[in-house]
């Protein structure tokens, strides 16, 4: 019986130790977030686009630290250090660019003065992604929008001309207290396929806007 009750005991304390180093493993080995770092080269927008929309629905301010970049989640953190000098801007990502190959950011007049972009033009950046005051990611839907009038004939012909080639083109409307606006907008699946479709327009003559909603 003495012997039995060791045994026992011997069994379970083995099974409980296995148990510990499971549990302690998996809580050891457990992956860490990625962090996002990205290298490439940034230009910079100001005077031209200074009090018009971004993709984010946000008016533009070329005095304000922000920044347009092809994927990241509207409202995420970035740190950007110019690669030349080493000086970096923490920057808000509020818009949708740039579409030009090669370009991974597309600066605010404010942000590329601090750290030295004004005169170049292009620079070489890393980016850096602040997890700790960025926004958690969402899945949004996807639009180009390709104009918004307030006459609705006009939005109507350039849906005719856009409908033979983009059959996902639609025209939206949207009222304010004092405005009816017809937005000819096409729905991309993802955000992949919004950038390629935004290229292509772009390419095509179109002046087009990556909405997320």
């Amino acid at each position: 019986m003495k012997s039995t009750f060791s045994l026992y005991n011997f069994s379970f304390l083995i099974l409980f130790g296995v148990a510990l180093y499971v549990f302690y493993s998996c809580a050891t080995l457990k992956p860490e977030p990625k962090t996002f770092i990205q290298e490439g080269l940034a230009s910079w927008y100001g005077p031209e686009f200074h009090g018009r929309p971004t993709s984010s629905r946000e008016i533009f301010n070329m005095h304000d630290l922000t920044a347009a970049h092809p994927t990241l989640p509207f409202g995420t953190y970035v740190m950007v250090t110019n690669l030349y000098n080493g000086q970096s801007v923490i920057v808000r990502i509020n818009d949708r660019g740039p579409f030009v190959p090669g370009r991974i950011i597309d600066l605010s007049y404010a942000a590329a003065r601090v750290i030295g972009a004004i005169g170049p033009g292009v620079i070489p950046v890393r980016l850096e992604v602040l997890r700790d005051i960025s926004p958690s990611p969402r899945l949004p839907d996807y639009y180009i929008q390709l104009g918004a009038f307030i006459i609705e004939a006009n939005a109507q012909k350039l849906y005719n001309e856009l409908k033979s080639k983009y059959p996902d083109v639609f025209i939206s409307i949207y009222k304010t207290d004092q405005t009816i606006y017809y937005r000819v907008r096409i729905k991309a699946k993802d955000r992949e396929q919004a950038m390629r479709l935004a290229q292509i327009l772009s390419e095509e003559g179109h002046p087009v806007l990556i909405i997320e909603e």
